[in-house]
């Protein structure tokens, strides 16, 4: 794998976004459309003022938790929904092995307990069970749900903006007539789920860029928001720099995985970015369209850790997407069996990649 210089990322005012998304709607086709060289991925600027604090309060919580012992970490597993929710670590599969390199806490930051039936529950604890917080460190709930609170408010607005220049005018109805439109089905989702990661110190490091952190790969989601990653050393808690190969690298549209170099797309620190996954394609009839990628962590040396943040927004388990009749619970069941077959759905050591990476 490797990159070469690339478009860089379209970058649009989250306060454009909200006063004028007219204004906006050439940037998000060249951002997230189909076209030749489009990223799948736009940059959010001048976002809220607590933005910053909030990132890194929850970054230096996540570095906390995934530092306690091994017991109490486990407290906080939850296999019966395949690790969706609460801490997960080791039961992935990263390049056929299990991957101990990251650990992950999953949660809906927007609602703590989803009120639908107990068969609804029952037939999908991915998305349903429920969130579960640890007693230590405390502060976690309340900073996971004041980042997550802030991704969805600036997710929405662009969702919001990509209805307006009617990219979703080729979306399926729904289970519920008030649900039409992309902003709509993420705002009356009960399947939003985020993703605190912490990359243990790993030893050695490289400049070059690797998939060492996910395998390329298209997320499932309708819109996923991403921080800045941010480096610390476990031993002083400063925040560090990392090597020239960390970071997110996508393959833009018209260049294949198998014949192409994907483009490094680097996060300013005070932005958010957001990628466009599967279900949005789908539900715009390929006007907007997801693009294949993967991260370097780019750890560099011993005693460094990598923290970082991803909102997948998406619709409920029963919200008809396709044209078909497809529902978003049919279509990630199909997309899990796609990659990795039958014997690997609902199955304690899964390879979230594709799905929650």
């Amino acid at each position: 794998m490797g990159d070469v210089a690339g478009p860089a990322p379209v970058r649009i005012s989250y306060k454009t976004l909200l006063d004028d998304p007219a204004s906006v709607r050439a940037a998000i086709e060249a951002g997230l459309g189909s076209g030749p060289g489009a990223l799948g991925l736009v940059v959010i600027g001048d976002l809220p003022p607590e933005f910053p604090a909030a990132r890194e309060r929850l970054f230096r919580l996540g570095a906390q938790f995934a530092s306690l012992p091994e017991p109490e970490r486990e407290e906080c597993a939850r296999p019966e929904t395949s690790y969706f929710f609460g801490w997960s670590h080791g039961k992935e599969v990263m390049n056929g092995k299990p991957d101990t390199a990251k650990g992950s806490f999953y949660a809906n930051p927007l609602l703590d307990r989803p009120a639908v039936s107990d068969s609804q529950r029952a037939a999908h604890p991915e998305y349903y069970a429920g969130n579960v917080w640890p007693a230590n460190p405390p502060e976690l709930e309340p900073a996971f749900k004041a980042l997550g609170k802030v991704v969805a408010d600036v997710g929405l607005a662009l969702a919001r903006a990509c209805d307006g220049f009617d990219l979703a005018a080729a979306a399926a109805s729904t289970s519920s007539s008030d649900k039409i439109g992309i902003a709509n089905l993420i705002a009356h989702s009960q399947s939003n789920k985020a993703r605190l990661l912490h990359y243990y110190p790993q030893a050695g490091g490289s400049d070059g860029a690797s998939d060492d952190a996910c395998g390329v790969h298209l997320d499932h989601s309708i819109l996923t928001g991403l921080c800045s990653a941010m480096y610390l050393d476990t031993a002083s808690g400063a925040v560090v720099g990392p090597n020239a190969g960390a970071g997110l690298y996508i393959y833009p549209r018209g260049v294949s995985p198998r014949d192409g170099q994907a483009v490094k797309v680097s996060i300013p620190v005070d932005c958010l970015a957001f990628q466009t996954g599967e279900a949005v394609e789908i539900l715009t009839d390929g006007r907007l369209r997801a693009t294949p990628h993967y991260v370097s962590a780019g750890q560099d040396g011993t005693g460094v850790s990598r923290e970082t943040f991803a909102f997948f927004l998406q619709p409920d388990v029963d919200d008809v997407i396709g044209s078909d009749g497809e529902t978003f619970g049919q279509f990630t069941k199909r997309i899990i069996e796609r990659h990795y077959g039958d014997e690997n759905v609902g199955s304690s050591t899964i390879d979230h990649a594709d799905a929650l990476c």
